[in-house]
Formats: C-alpha cells, structure tokens, sequence
C-alpha cells in the first residue's frame, strides 16, 4: 500500500480529534503511540525478507497491521524529515529542508502534531531524539510535548550520559540509550492510563556511533563484518525496546486503545565516501541523503 507521512499526520490528527475528551462515560479518542527507528535500511527488517537480523516485534506489528511497502518520507535526512512528520507540512515551505545549526531550528510559528493533540486535551510525551533545534524556545516542551525525556541533538553516544534530559534537567545515569527510552515509554503508558495520551517515542538506533552492548553484539557472533554485526546488535536492541512498550499497552489493558505507527526516518546511509552504519536498503537504489529510492522509501507500518 502506499502512504507518505504527511497522510499519516492528517490520520492520527482527524482520527484524535474527532471526538472531544469529556466526561468518563463518553469513548475517549485512541492513544497514539508513534515510534520513529533512526537511519534504517529497507531491507533491515524481517517484514521485508531480511535474514541476518530478527526483528520479531516488528514483524509481528506489520503481521497484526497495515504494512505500507510504498511507504515514504518527505526528505532524505533527519531533521528535515522530523519537521515534516511533526507538522503535517512539507518542510521546504517554511525553511527546513536541511538539517539544523547553530540557533536554527523547527520555526517557532509552526504548529505540531503535539500542539495538536494537547489542545485536543492528550497528555503528550517524547522520547528519545528531538533534533528539531536545542534554543530554549525550540525544545520539546515548548512545542506541545509536557514530557521529554531524551537528547536534543542530531546524533548521540549510546552509553554516554552526557546530553540527555528528563525535561530541561540533566540525567545522571544512563546504561545504553535504546533500552532507556524503552523504559521510560514504558513508564509514560503506566503513568497516563486511563487517559488519553500521544507519546512520540523516537529511538536513535540505528544512527551512528556504532554502539551496542557486549551481550547482543555476541548473539551476532557469525555474522563477519563488525560495522554489520554491531549494526545488528543495535536493530536488535530497538525490536526488542518496541516488544517491551508493546507489552506494556498489554499489561496495562490499552492495546485494544492505542493507534501504534512505526516508520523510519529516511533510508540507510549506504553512500560511499560519508558516514555509514552497515545498513542495507536492497533492492533499492539509493542511500540517505538522496532522493532515490533508497533515501526516501522506508518502512511504515501502522
């Protein structure tokens, strides 16, 4: 099927907002659950014939699912592609088209998918990478999300603490990123049943630096190339941070609630001569960074 994100933005805008949140004994609009993988390659999941890596949790959401083999993005970077997601618009038409430095950022007279919902009275959350301007009046909590719990710039370390914020309050601890933003989605879905709530939970896997735990980087033992095996540790990781939030909206009693969309933000960068992380996007053409295939088409899943 095919889908771009500006039509999902308009579904999960006019699915949320369809009905008002009032009183207890009127059907609440859905959870929204939006969960963005970080510079994946197409053929990095298992729902499109990937064999080296197992992704069993997405799989099993694009088996329960709609999986959009037609799906993309509206830019072949990061940022440029958050801004679209976030604001339902092409970026170009206010300015984004690239990512951002120094005090640019996500424009202040834009209105997000998370101004969106928290006016339609959605409790709000992200977490993990913003990287849609790091000035005060461009971070998170200024643009619709009550919660943030992540990093605010393009990249991060995967083990190193420095960086990340609960809010605008720096984090002391810190074991491996993918796993902490899956505990702390895991938290926000506890913490806000039975309320309506919008948690924006975008990993930085599998995005440069090639980090990954010791443990998982030894399940992948067989596979030869070390930038693979580690690229692999790191998918790893976030099929499985995804399996937890999954089994939370089980345990808490709000599967049957919440609207889930996976997508990724743009292709694998697989472009010789710059920065890659071991990604595939076969059978397309094209890398990260391009408008080929294989920068703007990607997996969605919703």
């Amino acid at each position: 099927m095919k889908t771009s994100s500006r039509l999902l933005f308009t579904l999960l805008v006019l699915g949320a907002t369809a009905a008002p949140v009032v009183a207890a004994e009127q059907p609440r609009p859905p959870n929204i659950l939006f969960i963005v993988g970080d510079d994946m390659g197409y053929a990095d999941v298992g729902f499109h014939g990937c064999q080296d890596i197992p992704t069993p949790h997405l799989d099993s959401l694009a088996a329960s699912g709609v999986r959009f083999t037609n799906g993309y993005v509206s830019g072949p970077y990061c940022s440029p592609t958050r801004a679209g997601l976030l604001t339902g618009r092409y970026q170009q038409r206010f300015g984004h088209e690239f990512n951002p430095s120094g005090s640019n950022g996500l424009p202040i007279r834009e209105t997000t998918i998370a101004d969106r919902l928290k006016a339609a009275g959605y409790v709000t959350g992200l977490v993990g990478k913003w990287h849609l301007g790091a000035q005060p009046a461009m971070q998170p909590q200024q643009r619709g999300f009550r919660e943030f719990f992540g990093f605010l710039a393009g990249a991060h370390s995967y083990f190193n603490v420095a960086g990340i914020l609960r809010g605008t309050t720096p984090v002391t601890e810190l074991d491996y990123t993918t796993d902490a933003f899956g505990r702390e989605a895991c938290s926000f879905i506890a913490t806000h049943q039975g309320r309506s709530w919008f948690l924006y939970l975008a990993f930085n896997a599998v995005h440069t630096p090639m980090d990954a735990t010791s443990d998982r980087l030894k399940r992948f033992a067989a596979i030869a190339d070390p930038r693979r095996r580690a690229y692999a540790a790191m998918m790893f990781a976030m099929d499985e941070a995804i399996g937890r939030v999954r089994q939370q909206l089980v345990a808490t009693g709000q599967e049957r609630d919440t609207l889930v969309v996976f997508i990724s933000d743009n292709g694998g960068p697989t472009m010789p001569g710059v920065t890659v992380n071991a990604s595939s996007n076969r059978p397309l053409r094209g890398s990260k960074r391009t408008t080929l295939e294989g920068g703007i088409r990607v997996p969605i899943v919703l």
